[in-house]
């Protein structure tokens, strides 16, 4: 491999912060507001050009899974106040372009400054502490201090960087979950339209059982049915395609999974029509803009959840996420439908499970959290934790430990779970 000797130069200190949110998905949401709301100097860097990550961008069809978060039910509940054919009343779908309006205006409330269009592309370490990040975007090259730096890139990306330990994907052989594109169909008839939500539901029809036949008919590694209703008339939202072996980390892999996934949605549309009840006029409306990474880095923290942990429903003493609750959502490694590991429907631990704070902080680096998937957890347990309301519940805690931190001078591993807590 040939390289090219970047010569150094000397970049300007644009701002400095008390706390910096890297990622702006429900767990960086949450951060950002959550400190903002005990009055932190935020900043608030995306990379792409709207807010909230794979709930908005990555047109994500509904909040899956539960959390005892104040933040969670907050979002849930500014969205259908305004949702043109909701009755006002919290609900689990999501209206990309309602939620991405709700939360600007969050962070407006909190007077937390936002980059979009911004890569964060290094980070400042002195001593083992992190002190700030490096930025990329169209007006060049420039850093930001921060007293605590909040890592919801969802993939980790700050953390790596700083040189927190971390491994991909399975602890046995480092696959990782596929990824997805999600998009949404129109003209469907509701009045007849079927809905499998997870891969365990089977619909038959008089031309056969949909699951079945979409692994038959569909292109590999496509060939299951997930159909979720939306908030708007008559559209569905898809999670059908399907592209494994792909490591979301490296941008050649995000490039071909994409190719495929899109690949993917005129075959699906095709099956719809032909096979599923109520989707005979179906047709492409629109597609996310941002590709679903369900799993890349697990970082070790000072303390690493476990699917022991889940499967107890454990009351950890230093918890600081709590009463969160899904199913083991695995989805094949190497195909369609769900692994072989993986319990969607017939998940039978029916208790809410705790998480400690000590999965959020980096076991051998100072002010700098991981939020939302990134955290501290197994490839098992990861499957639970990773979806959006505990991804909130996660993003609250840690903007209230960084605003703690702040207050009191005291280093994040400093701060003890009672005291967020007491804010929870």
């Amino acid at each position: 491999m040939k390289y090219y000797h970047e010569e150094a130069r000397e970049l300007p200190v644009k701002g400095e912060y008390d706390v910096i949110v890297a990622g702006s998905g429900p767990s960086g949401m949450a951060a950002a507001v959550s400190a903002g709301r005990l009055g932190m100097h935020v900043l608030v860097v995306e990379a792409l050009g709207n807010v909230g990550g794979i709930s908005t961008s990555g047109m994500m069809s509904h909040w899956t899974g539960r959390c005892e978060s104040r933040l969670y039910e907050e979002i849930k509940a500014r969205q259908a106040a305004r949702s043109p054919f909701g009755n006002g009343e919290s609900v689990i779908q999501i209206d990309p372009e309602i939620l991405k309006i709700v939360y600007l205006e969050m962070l407006e409330e909190v007077h937390a400054d936002l980059l979009l269009y911004t890569f964060a592309a290094g980070v400042i370490r002195e001593s083992g502490r992190v002190s700030g990040i490096i930025v990329e975007n169209k007006s060049g090259r420039s850093a930001y201090l921060g007293k605590v730096i909040i890592d919801a890139t969802g993939d980790g990306d700050i953390a790596a960087m700083a040189g927190a330990e971390y491994f991909l994907g399975r602890e046995s052989d480092g696959l990782m979950q596929p990824a997805s594109i999600m998009f949404k169909v129109g003209g469907v008839d509701y009045d007849r339209a079927v809905f499998p939500g997870s891969f365990e539901t089977e619909v038959e029809t008089e031309k056969g059982e949909l699951q079945h036949l979409a692994l038959k008919k569909l292109p590999h590694p496509a060939g299951h049915l997930l159909l979720y209703r939306s908030t708007l008339p008559g559209v569905v939202t898809l999670n059908m395609t399907n592209c494994t072996g792909i490591d979301g980390t490296k941008a050649e892999d995000l490039t071909r999974a994409e190719q495929v996934c899109r690949s993917q949605m005129e075959p699906i549309v095709r099956f719809l029509r032909e096979y599923a009840p109520g989707y005979e006029n179906c047709y492409i409306l629109s597609a996310a803009s941002l590709i679903g990474i369900r799993e890349t880095r697990h970082f070790k923290g000072l303390y690493t959840i476990t699917e022991e942990d889940i499967l107890t429903a454990r009351q950890f003493e230093d918890a600081v996420v709590l009463d969160a609750w899904f199913n083991f959502d695995v989805h094949n490694l190497t195909g369609a439908s769900l692994d072989a590991t993986g319990v969607q429907k017939h998940f039978s631990q029916p208790k809410g499970y705790t998480i400690p704070y000590g999965c959020m902080v980096p076991e051998k680096l100072d002010g700098l959290l991981l939020s939302g998937r990134n955290i501290s957890g197994t490839h098992m347990a990861h499957s639970n934790f990773r979806v959006m309301p505990i991804a909130v519940g996660i993003g609250e805690a840690d903007g209230i430990a960084a605003a703690l931190a702040v207050r009191s001078g005291r280093e994040l591993r400093e701060i003890r779970a009672e005291e967020i807590r007491a804010y929870l």
